[in-house]
């Protein structure tokens, strides 16, 4: 004879789980997105924003980053988690949580934790809740006893979170090593947003790679099948499609250099001879060797990291990482509970 337990998960296994529900916050327009390019590439020295390097493209080009030999960050965090997920659930009191996923996406790795922190929510965000729609609607028949959430915002600007996301014991989850494509100020600020949104009983578990050599860092951003170039040069056409631009992406060199001063590696493009880029917005010209800069990832040590938390109100309770101590991942509580 079955338990009430039992007949509960029985009935609940024969019924439809619940679809995900999804809110889209806040997507910037067009003309928005258009003025913010046209800024950077007509800026002395030209940029484009990191985030206009994932379209759809480029995010595949980035998941075969991933794999490639070079490429450490992926797996090494996936060992610690691998070996260390027990361990970092006992840090701060996460059991029955709401999981907030930062840059989710294809939402392969909060998965992971669903185990040792047993959430009663997963809120799944990402700047488009269509790129979080498939993976929600597969983890919500997985895992029915969970109330799934997709939240569409760009958080790196500002963290929106709807009212539909519950304020009990928020654990913030970002893996990656995102949070080194911020510049220390912008990083401190947008931790001190999380920390606003989690008090006052959250935690953060977040991700960060740590200063190494030189030369491990510079393959890991230069590949030797070329991919990360590919990756960096597919920008120029995810620029054409939005602004407009004529780039033509075989007339840009990739430049991965590491910066000693502030501690990142930076990716370029440089021109490889005299180029004018065109658009409705105007033109500019780039003569032969200039570069436009597209992104920087900061390398950190544990003890400057426990700073640059600590300057956003937060406390470290404890982190774990690889032998080589290549990669870090730590946990913080806001500093007002200790």
């Amino acid at each position: 004879m079955q338990s009430e337990p039992q007949r509960q998960r029985s009935a609940r296994r024969g019924s439809r789980p619940p679809a995900p529900k999804l809110v889209q916050t806040s997507l910037p327009s067009i003309d928005d997105v258009a003025a913010t390019i046209w800024r950077g590439l007509t800026a002395d020295s030209a940029t484009i924003p990191a985030r206009f390097l994932y379209d759809e493209l480029g995010s595949r080009l980035f998941d075969a980053i991933t794999a490639l030999p070079e490429y450490y960050p992926t797996r090494t965090e996936a060992a610690i988690f691998a070996e260390h997920l027990p361990a970092l659930a006992r840090l701060a009191p996460v059991q029955g949580c709401t999981l907030i996923d930062l840059g989710a996406g294809s939402c392969e790795k909060a998965p992971r934790l669903f185990p040792f922190v047993h959430p009663r929510q997963y809120v799944a965000v990402d700047i488009s809740v269509d790129h979080l729609r498939t993976a929600l609607e597969r983890l919500q028949i997985e895992h029915p006893d969970i109330e799934m959430l997709g939240v569409g915002t760009d958080f790196s600007t500002r963290l929106e979170l709807p009212a539909a996301v519950r304020r009990e014991r928020r654990l913030f989850f970002y893996p990656g090593s995102s949070i080194g494509n911020f510049e220390p100020h912008a990083a401190v600020t947008f931790l001190a947003g999380l920390r606003a949104a989690m008090e006052p009983d959250g935690a953060l578990w977040i991700g960060v790679d740590l200063q190494k050599s030189v030369d491990v860092l510079v393959r890991a951003y230069d590949d030797e099948l070329g991919v990360t170039a590919a990756f960096n040069r597919n920008a120029l056409r995810h620029v054409n499609a939005l602004l407009g631009t004529d780039f033509a992406p075989g007339d840009w060199r990739h430049v991965a250099r590491y910066d000693r001063r502030h501690q990142r590696i930076e990716m370029h493009l440089e021109a490889g001879h005299e180029v004018t880029a065109r658009c409705p917005l105007g033109e500019r010209t780039f003569q032969r060797g200039e570069r436009i800069h597209t992104e920087s990832s900061y390398k950190h040590t544990p003890e400057g990291f426990r700073d640059l938390l600590a300057r956003a109100g937060l406390r470290v309770v404890g982190h774990h990482t690889d032998d080589e101590q290549w990669f870090g991942i730590f946990v913080a509580v806001p500093a007002a509970s200790s």
